[in-house]
């Protein structure tokens, strides 16, 4: 559910870049105040944990197309709101800075569309509430399938408002909302299992991370916070190094809708104004472009063909790890600037 740019005109984009930055600088205010030394290494390893994961691209059985993992709901649940959206800010802007995965001016509304909805609307106001006191484990599937549905509902349907705002005429409302909406549904069972059992495995290890599960707080947590920060670590390692070969080769919910609706999976781009400058700026910042090493032009003639999974790619690996720890350094950074800051004020 990455927007390019070609869906966005420019005072969309800049608008919910607008709203995003706000929520991010109240996010950091909140961290300043409350924010466990103890949890900064955590949250640097959970976001490398989700970037690898968004690698994966799963088959949607029936429709021809694939989705990936949002995470958003994943960080909420062991992070608290405020610091799972600086990780996922933090992913969203390394994919776009360096992977070319989403628009610079789209930045603001995929942050908005995958990291405000799930951390500051659907955690406080559904998961909570139906996880209860985190010792049920139905209750836990349950709270994490409603919740992880209905923030990718949101999020689909913010994208297909931000088009129609934007006047994107290829993509009228009716038809694009009915395409996308039913896709990130199954999307949304899909993830809600998966974040399910992440939540119950930290549940289990650690329940005192998060505050929806401090309540069933056991005398001794069973696993150190250390071993939970490398067990991730190494889970991320794996991921985004090995399992990432897996990932489905079909476009992924948005561009099939996009492809269903026009007849092709991308809008033509502007050729002038801010579009072109953020293009340029991200072609040289891109490291290793659609998470690959910069194919040459014979390359690119041997793999017109799409290739077989699992489909053995130095390059994908590469990404994987050096995504992942480039999301590792960049929250660490934010959480030591947080934690420095407060330090200050405390003097």
């Amino acid at each position: 559910m990455h927007m390019a740019d070609a869906l966005l005109s420019p005072a969309v984009g800049a608008t919910f870049w607008a709203g995003t930055l706000a929520a991010i600088g109240y996010a950091s205010k909140k961290l300043k105040e409350n924010l466990d030394d103890k949890m900064i290494p955590l949250m640097g390893v959970m976001g490398a944990f989700i970037f690898a994961s968004q690698m994966i691209n799963f088959t949607i059985p029936g429709t021809g197309s694939s989705g990936h993992l949002g995470g958003g709901m994943i960080l909420a649940i062991i992070l608290g709101p405020y610091a799972a959206l600086l990780a996922m800010a933090s992913v969203l802007t390394v994919q776009a800075l360096f992977f070319a995965d989403g628009g610079l001016l789209a930045l603001g509304c995929n942050i908005w569309n995958l990291g405000i909805y799930p951390c500051f609307l659907v955690y406080p106001l559904i998961y909570k509430p139906m996880a209860g006191d985190g010792k049920s484990p139905q209750r836990i599937l349950f709270a994490s399938l409603a919740s992880v549905v209905l923030a990718l509902q949101l999020g689909a349907f913010s994208v297909v408002m931000e088009t129609v705002l934007s006047n994107k005429s290829e993509l009228p409302f009716g038809a694009f909302v009915l395409l996308m909406q039913p896709l990130h549904l199954a999307i949304g069972m899909v993830e809600g299992l998966v974040t399910a059992g992440v939540i119950s495995y930290v549940r289990s290890a650690r329940p005192e991370l998060s505050s929806s599960l401090a309540a069933s707080r056991p005398p001794e947590a069973s696993v150190s916070l250390k071993n939970v920060v490398v067990g991730f670590a190494m889970l991320t390692l794996i991921t985004g190094g090995a399992l990432s070969w897996f990932a489905s080769t079909h476009p992924d919910g948005l561009e099939w809708a996009i492809q269903k609706v026009t007849g092709k999976t991308e809008l033509v781009e502007q050729k002038h104004g801010i579009a072109l400058v953020l293009k340029d700026i991200q072609e040289k910042t891109a490291i290793l472009p659609d998470y690959n090493f910069k194919p040459d032009a014979d390359a690119a003639k041997r793999n017109e063909k799409a290739p077989a999974r699992p489909g053995i790619e130095a390059g994908t690996s590469v990404a994987g790890i050096v995504g992942a720890m480039i999301v590792l350094g960049f929250i660490l950074l934010i959480g030591l600037g947080i934690k420095t800051i407060r330090r200050r004020h405390r003097q």
